[in-house]
């Protein structure tokens, strides 16, 4: 698991998200850099709340606690996204339906994908974010629409977590988890 804990700069994770998106939606021939429809979606729900936890969790970083609860605060009420100020995401972080989204990981590695009514977090009331309670999420991780990772597990590179899933326990890299509880599954 190659996850660094806040080695990337509020400019280089901004610049990766503006690059994935941008590599998502490329081929859309009605979305080049010239449209208007393209400077419109840089606040729509798929990526304003990703710039605003980044600049939430910058603050949270350099000891402005009151001003990143209030971003925080202001995301869930804007776009009905919780992600607290205090989880390290990296770079490439890709919400294409933001609504009911709460998001409590102690990190999450670079390219992650979050659907709609995904919770992720502890199994247990723990206000202090503390990493034994906390999931840790790698690299290249996709979770699909309602599912719930909780508790202090691991989710390896290049997991695939399905829509519905309870996630409960360690998953290791290059696998699909489906179920409640997430078992994995051979890929097709």
């Amino acid at each position: 698991m190659r996850i660094n804990r806040g080695s990337h700069s509020l400019f280089c994770l901004i610049q990766g998200d503006l690059s994935r998106f941008h590599s998502l939606l490329k081929h859309d021939q009605n979305l080049s850099p010239r449209s208007l429809s393209y400077w419109l979606l840089l606040f729509s729900p798929r990526l304003a709340p990703v710039f605003i936890y980044r600049l939430a969790h910058f603050c949270h970083c350099h000891r402005f606690k009151t001003l990143a609860k209030l971003l925080t605060c202001f995301n869930s009420f804007m776009f009905g996204i919780e992600i607290a100020c205090a989880c390290d995401i990296g770079p490439g972080l890709f919400i294409p339906h933001s609504q009911g989204i709460v998001i409590g990981a102690w990190c999450i590695g670079s390219n992650f994908t979050v659907f709609q009514g995904v919770t992720i977090g502890a199994r247990k009331l723990d206000f202090d974010m503390s990493p034994s309670c906390r999931p840790i999420i790698s690299n290249n991780v996709t979770i699909g629409a309602g599912a719930v990772v909780i508790g202090n597990l691991n989710l390896g590179d290049n997991t695939f977590v399905g829509a519905n899933s309870v996630v409960l326990t360690n998953i290791p890299p290059n696998s699909l988890a489906v179920g409640a509880p997430a078992r994995v599954v051979p890929q097709i």
